[in-house]
């Protein structure tokens, strides 16, 4: 006779919506004169305070996992997506993260592959991970791998500087004095990133993302200008993302095209890198599904593309792509953005080039109440409310 767990089955009881705003700033040494992206870019100077949208669920049996949705600006709206729709739909249903990503995405499908509702079940899908890896006694990354490593690399991604030489070298040199030695600007003109070549050395990682800036034939341009400057990739140089025929044709100028991150799913994403469109993939675990849709991303590859999740966070969704990066073979690197906070909400909150991964069973996101609550702009809780209080696991 097969042994039965005897262990009761979880339940989840109540999700609570957490919509947290810290303020930061980017050291800059001067306000930029002439910005180059858009006021919706969280790389933008309007950007002084950076928004999270958390959820917490919580099981019947005592057990609490956290999540989070991409948000920024479109925050209002996932928090909408998660109150009127989505996190309903979780309620009483048992702790599976895998099939209710999949009778999530079934159910919603018609409100879009990507997006606030995307967003939401990828927030839900991080807590229930959390959960399982709970229930199994183990790190999370050790689920996903048992073989994941403890600790990985970090790469700094800077903020946008207005195109500044001189302002650029200097935050690549703030960056070189924390460790750092792979680094991403959000710059666009040869003058500012060459800058950045010459302080980071001729032979670090240096990648550039340009926002969806260009159409093909500026953008080819541009790619032909920086082949001497040793770019590790240049992400997203075509507005709209998704045109795969004119980014593969600018993927075979030289240098490898990034991208992913605003993909319709892992099939959309798939496509592109097939197509020989994007030499480096980077979903982003919460906008494409959670952790069900990222296990996609720990298979073996049979293209010639490499993938390195995108990671613009700081709360659940930061450390869950820290531990979806250690379970990932090779030595993939952690997005980690170039701010400086007033507080810390978490462990693994400030920058660092070195991550040392929490050997705590799931997750690891563990939030100081204190500076949550400080920061706590709105809070929402469905389902049973006896289960949940802001208490850590």
């Amino acid at each position: 006779m097969p042994e039965t767990d005897p262990r009761p089955e979880q339940f989840i009881e109540s999700v609570e919506l957490l919509r947290v705003r810290m303020p930061f700033n980017a050291a800059r040494s001067a306000e930029p004169g002439n910005e180059s992206i858009d006021e919706f870019n969280a790389s933008s100077r309007t950007f002084s305070s950076m928004e999270s949208l958390m959820v917490k669920v919580g099981t019947t049996e005592g057990l609490v996992g956290w999540g989070e949705a991409f948000g920024h600006k479109v925050n209002d709206v996932t928090w909408a997506a998660l109150e009127s729709l989505v996190a309903p739909f979780y309620l009483n249903k048992p702790v599976d993260p895998e099939a209710l990503n999949d009778q999530a995405q079934r159910a919603f499908h018609a409100f879009g592959r990507t997006g606030p509702v995307l967003y939401a079940i990828s927030a839900l899908d991080i807590a229930l991970w959390d959960i399982k890896a709970q229930i199994a006694g183990k790190p999370l990354r050790q689920v996903l791998n048992p073989e994941a490593r403890n600790s990985i690399r970090a790469y700094a991604s800077l903020v946008h500087y207005g195109e500044d030489p001189a302002e650029v070298a200097r935050q690549i040199s703030r960056a070189q004095q924390l460790g750092f030695e792979a680094f991403k600007l959000h710059e666009s003109s040869y003058p500012a990133i060459a800058a950045a070549r010459t302080q980071a050395g001729a032979d670090a990682p240096l990648m550039v993302d340009v926002n969806c800036r260009w159409n093909e034939t500026d953008a080819a341009d541009a790619i032909d200008s920086f082949l001497p400057l040793n770019l590790r990739w240049l992400e997203e140089p075509l507005w709209p993302p998704d045109d795969v025929e004119g980014h593969r044709r600018l993927n075979a100028r030289g240098i490898a095209l990034a991208g992913g991150e605003n993909a319709s799913g892992t099939l959309a994403l798939d496509a592109a890198l097939a197509a020989g469109a994007l030499g480096v993939g980077q979903p982003s675990i919460g906008k494409i599904g959670g952790f069900s849709s990222m296990l996609h991303y720990l298979r073996p590859r049979t293209d010639a593309a490499v993938v390195v999740p995108h990671c613009f966070y700081y709360g659940p969704a930061q450390v869950a792509t820290a531990q979806f990066i250690a379970a990932m073979p090779g030595e993939v690197e952690l997005e980690f953005p170039l701010l400086v906070w007033d507080e810390q909400l978490h462990p693994l909150h400030a920058a660092r080039a070195t991550v040392e991964l929490p050997d705590t069973p799931g997750l690891g996101f563990t939030p100081d109440a204190e500076v949550l609550e400080k920061y706590l702009v709105d809070r929402l809780v469905l389902g049973a409310p006896q289960r949940a209080g802001l208490g850590g696991q």
